[in-house]
């Protein structure tokens, strides 16, 4: 099967939804399937308002349509999935409901509660928004059953599993043990954005050193206020890895993601995690031993050091993302083969 992706969260961000794409189409690659990411930089784009490396695809749909359709056409067992609900997922989306196409839809962003946090936009405006662009998918694939409910409440009940997982292969701890310094090093990995509560991280008060890896919208403003952190910018592959094995504890202080990636991978390469007990961390690390999940988290993050590093690679062992690939690809329905240009014009007509 040939599954294109369309996405306007893609290269060079670095986010949650990236790495997903990545991970996923990665394994797909692996079990012999062909994939296609169309992304922003395809498309004449404008910097999103606030978030200046996000980019805003124009006119999308002028270019998509025929582009999809030459796809069609070229290709047998061809299926479509709209990663994100930007203006170029809308315009996949409408792609597909012109033409009554299956396509699936991943909900990866918890807008509502985003908006709300940065622009005190109210939720409802947002789930009926929601509610309007997945209801034309065939399924709307969620990363926990936390979001699942959270969904269903609010009126999207065409909902399946999609989990993530962890590249173990590549997030791997130190060779050899080795004494930890005796400073320890605490570490936050994720976009530098209000919606993040990295302000939550960087007030508490710790021995040793605070380090953080990430970009974002307001980087710049707590660089300034905060001249004893660390602050790394955006880190890929080797270099995330290097930083995660060396930190004591990952602290993740979001309250509002839907999974959190970094946990995964901080757990692979040794290093315990601090977090609130909040949707994401409850979902993927419930009440194992490898993580302290309390509303005091500066608690959490001390009693994060005396957890053993190499339970934590234990426990991220487990979650592979060839069991979380296997989820994505069988909700993936294969499109009709467009024959011919005639085909084509005939259903724009429609």
């Amino acid at each position: 099967m040939k599954i294109i992706t369309v996405t306007d969260a893609w290269r060079p961000q670095v986010n949650g939804v990236v790495r997903t794409i990545e991970a996923t189409n990665r394994e797909l690659e692996r079990q012999g399937h062909r994939t296609l990411v169309i992304g922003p930089q395809s498309f004449r784009s404008m910097p999103c308002p606030g978030y200046r490396e996000i980019r805003l695809s124009l006119f999308a749909a002028a270019r998509l349509e025929p582009w999809l359709d030459r796809e069609r056409q070229t290709a047998d067992d061809v299926a479509i999935h709209v990663a994100t609900e930007g203006p170029l997922g809308s315009a996949a989306r409408d792609y597909c409901v012109a033409r009554r196409l299956p396509f699936t839809t991943a909900y990866h962003t918890r807008f509502p509660q985003y908006l709300r946090a940065m622009f005190r936009l109210p939720e409802a405006l947002t789930y009926a928004f929601l509610r309007r662009f997945h209801a034309g998918a065939s399924v709307v694939l969620t990363p926990t059953p936390t979001v699942e409910a959270e969904l269903r409440a609010h009126r999207i009940t065409h909902v399946a599993r999609w989990t993530r997982g962890v590249d173990v292969r590549r997030f791997t701890p130190e060779p050899a043990a080795r004494p930890r310094g005796a400073v320890p090093v605490f570490l936050y990995v994720g976009r530098v954005s209000v919606e993040k509560n990295v302000t939550a991280f960087l007030g508490l008060d710790l021995p040793g050193r605070k380090v953080v890896a990430g970009d974002g919208p307001a980087l710049e403003t707590l660089k300034r206020r905060h001249p004893a952190v660390q602050f790394l910018g955006a880190l890929r592959e080797a270099a995330l890895e290097r930083v995660y094995r060396a930190a004591d504890v990952l602290v993740f202080p979001s309250r509002t993601d839907t999974f959190g990636l970094v946990l995964l991978e901080a757990l692979a390469c040794g290093t315990p995690v601090a977090a609130y007990p909040v949707q994401g961390p409850l979902d993927v690390l419930g009440a194992c031993d490898v993580a302290v999940l309390d509303e005091d988290l500066r608690a959490a993050a001390l009693r994060a050091l005396a957890i053993d590093r190499d339970r934590c690679r234990d426990f991220a062992e487990q979650h592979s993302w060839q069991a979380a690939t296997r989820q994505f690809l069988a909700a993936q329905v294969p499109l009709p083969r467009l024959r011919s240009e005639g085909d084509a014009a005939l259903l724009r007509a429609a």
